[in-house]
């Protein structure tokens, strides 16, 4: 393949190696706020509870500095800070508690209801078609944070996988964080 000289528009092939510098016509979306997740700068370094663990911490916080959008007895429900949709929410028991099987039945019982009104409310306020609810339990099953059991809650809407996420590996979100959760939590009855 003759590439030309840099003369003629092209890049001359000592340029560069095994394609770098070689145009792909794909546009870059860059998001270093990601590198956060990625480098897990908010998964705890252990399985302790404490100021290590994010889901133990966030209580201790203003419902808006951490997201909060409803406190209960035993539990509480936040916004996930790195969301698969608009609205996704997460339903925490305030025990540091890791495994399903070990929350007490009291929990459970208000775990549930949380998810039911998390529903709810996200249906008032955005109209979802469906919901993704579920729970990662360990780190093999894709639990981000393994030692604090989470439930998730995310709306889903007819077409919302469209070419972003499965093509452009990108997640749109249409709203600032602190924007939706001011909307669900003055929603919440």
């Amino acid at each position: 393949m003759n590439h030309g000289s840099e003369y003629d528009g092209q890049l001359d092939e000592t340029l560069h190696q095994e394609g770098v510098g070689v145009p792909d016509e794909l546009e870059r979306l860059w998001t270093p706020h990601r590198m956060a997740y990625i480098r897990g700068q908010n998964k705890p370094a252990d399985s302790e509870a404490g100021e290590q663990c994010p889901f133990c911490r966030i209580p201790t916080l203003e419902d808006r500095q951490g997201l909060v959008v409803h406190r209960g007895a035993l539990s509480y429900v936040v916004l996930n800070l790195y969301p698969y949709s608009p609205g996704h929410l997460m339903v925490c028991p305030y025990r540091h508690v890791a495994d399903y099987t070990e929350v007490t039945a009291e929990e459970t019982v208000e775990v549930a209801e949380l998810t039911q009104q998390a529903m709810r409310t996200i249906r008032d306020v955005s109209g979802a078609h469906g919901f993704n609810i579920g729970m990662n339990q360990g780190s093999v099953a894709g639990a981000g944070i393994a030692a604090h059991l989470h439930q998730h809650v995310v709306p889903r809407w007819a077409g919302d996988q469209n070419f972003m996420p499965i093509i452009g590996r990108t997640r749109t979100l249409p709203e600032l964080m602190a924007e939706t959760r001011d909307l669900l939590a003055d929603a919440w009855s």
